[in-house]
């Protein structure tokens, strides 16, 4: 009678193309304890989102304290109290009130100088996010990220590297600027498709959700860092950040296992009791039952033109392709137009409180930078708890487009109640300020997460899981495009009057929400067709 053996030594523990730091963890982790071989399964799926939670949260953070350091780059110091070490370096400033201004910034010139700085990074970021896509699905994605992040560290640094060496070369700050936003796109391309191959679509929108938040806290502490140096030394506001990066970049080489297989961890499709098969290329297929994700309910031609519908499901389904997919090939996926240019307009908005909204609270209240900055946070903190909101709202009545149209919906006018009355009182436009980052990051983040992910797994696609990085990166360089305009906008609306930046604010949320109405009234539809089925 042959002798049973713990279910852990039947999968192999010898990862020869995992990185190194997982080989050193999983070899140790094998002798010390079997319980961790076990759930091998749950440890990586745990250090995946942590990985790729910390890689995201870094490139929000290097993103983040160009907005911090305008208000210091171009100001009126008369009356600022100099630092004693200041005047003991440097002597009394001359007698003139523009004395601290930074050139080139140092003229009347300075919101269009500021803006275009903005707008290096945003468009290059957003044209180079296409092709990024495309790349990502070619190669590996631990060495795309990892050396996405170090030349991104890199360019934040040179950019708090021009202060110490006395550069104002407008020329200077454009490059930086612009190839800091091509490395950046190495970001989200890779971390939504990793996180895409190690989940399924059980609770994604929460998943998602949660682990969206790496763009909120990356915001939070590339503002708290830039503030905490911004009065003094605004060079390490970058400089600080960008060391981070390239440290944990470091770790990601080490550590993130971009690809189940690598591992030995294929998920178990289409089995409920967990059993499947094993090809002899190795990959995995279901020995069995149903899935866990397959609908219940519903005619077939429903379930056709369901865009949730998973791409697991029956084995009578043509063979997988495994081919990557091309642009227009991806277009053709039923939502990916209507949510890029939704997208377009809801990052537009994102984006223009992310680099403006600092200055903002500065010019139309009595705060300081720091103090303005650190109040800018509140934006993202409520952006943390409207993606967490929509995800579960998306998980719970599987309608993705109309979660964000509801969310949308209301923000318009929490926006024009912001303008209008953020300045009564502080207390005021903290939780006004809140009220719009739920509001206006809840779609935005929805779009980039769970609604790429899973048209990047469409039912259409037959399976084919080279799509995921391509329609990510057309979904969020669309989105690109619209968040380098919204700042570009901004800085020369912003000289005739900051009501007139909300009013383009307000009209980009309503376009916005007008581009996915065909899509709720779609999700709508096949609901009420759900419930007269079941009645039925």
């Amino acid at each position: 009678m042959p002798v049973s053996r713990p279910r852990w030594r039947i999968m192999s523990t010898s990862y020869p193309k995992a990185p190194l730091g997982i080989r050193l963890v999983t070899a140790l982790s094998g002798k010390l304890c079997s319980r961790w071989q076990a759930n091998r399964l749950v440890w990586f799926k745990c250090s995946v989102l942590t990985l790729t939670y910390l890689a995201y949260m870094c490139y929000h953070m290097t993103r983040k304290p160009i907005s911090v350091v305008k208000s210091v780059l171009h100001r009126n110091c008369t009356g600022v109290r100099l630092p004693p070490e200041f005047i003991h370096n440097m002597g009394e400033p001359p007698n003139d009130s523009t004395w601290c201004d930074y050139p080139p910034f140092d003229g009347p010139d300075s919101a269009a100088l500021l803006g275009s700085l903005d707008s290096s990074f945003l468009f290059s970021y957003a044209i180079a996010m296409f092709f990024s896509g495309f790349i990502a699905e070619r190669v590996s994605l631990r060495y795309f990220l990892s050396l996405g992040m170090l030349f991104s560290g890199i360019f934040c640094y040179l950019f708090g590297v021009a202060k110490v060496y006395d550069i104002h070369s407008m020329s200077y700050f454009v490059f930086v600027q612009a190839m800091a936003g091509i490395f950046q796109t190495t970001g989200w391309p890779g971390v939504v498709t990793i996180v895409g191959r190690w989940f399924g679509k059980s609770k994604r929108g929460l998943i998602f959700g949660i682990w969206n938040s790496h763009t909120s806290i990356g915001n939070i502490l590339g503002s708290l860092i830039a503030a905490n140096y911004v009065e003094t030394d605004w060079s390490m506001s970058f400089i600080v950040p960008g060391f981070l990066m390239g440290v944990f970049g470091f770790a990601m080489f080490l550590f993130l296992v971009d690809r189940p297989e690598i591992v030995d961890c294929q998920e178990k499709v289409g089995d409920r009791s967990g059993g499947y098969k094993r090809l002899e290329d190795g990959r995995a297929i279901e020995s069995g039952g149903n899935s866990d994700n397959e609908e219940s309910v519903g005619t077939s031609s429903e379930q056709d033109t369901n865009e949730r519908t998973p791409i697991i499901g029956s084995i009578n389904r043509a063979p997988v392709q495994e081919d990557a997919i091309g642009f227009a090939g991806a277009l053709k996926i039923p939502g990916v137009i209507e949510f890029s240019l939704s997208l377009f307009f809801s990052k537009l908005v994102s984006y223009t409180f992310l680099y403006w909204l600092p200055l903002y609270i500065q010019s139309s209240t009595t705060l300081g930078a720091e103090l303005s900055a650190d109040l800018s946070t509140l934006f993202d903190i409520g952006g943390i708890v409207g993606a967490i909101a929509a995800g579960l709202i998306s998980d719970s009545t599987g309608m993705s487009a109309t979660t964000c149209s509801g969310m949308l919906f209301l923000a318009a006018p929490t926006l024009l109640v912001y303008q209008k009355l953020g300045a009564v009182s502080l207390s005021f436009n903290i939780c006004l300020l809140f009220l719009a980052g739920v509001l206006v990051n809840g779609p935005y983040a929805l779009i980039t997460t769970s609604v790429s992910a899973e048209l990047g797994q469409h039912s259409s696609l037959n399976g084919n899981s080279k799509a995921l990085a391509t329609v990510t990166a057309i979904i969020d360089g669309t989105g690109s495009i619209g968040a380098a305009v919204g700042p570009l906008f901004a800085g020369l609306v912003s000289s005739s009057g900051w009501q007139n930046v909300f009013y383009m604010l307000i009209v980009s949320d309503i376009l916005a929400l007008l581009l996915l109405l065909r899509l709720v009234v779609k999700e709508l539809t096949r609901r009420s067709r759900r419930r007269n089925v079941r009645i039925e």
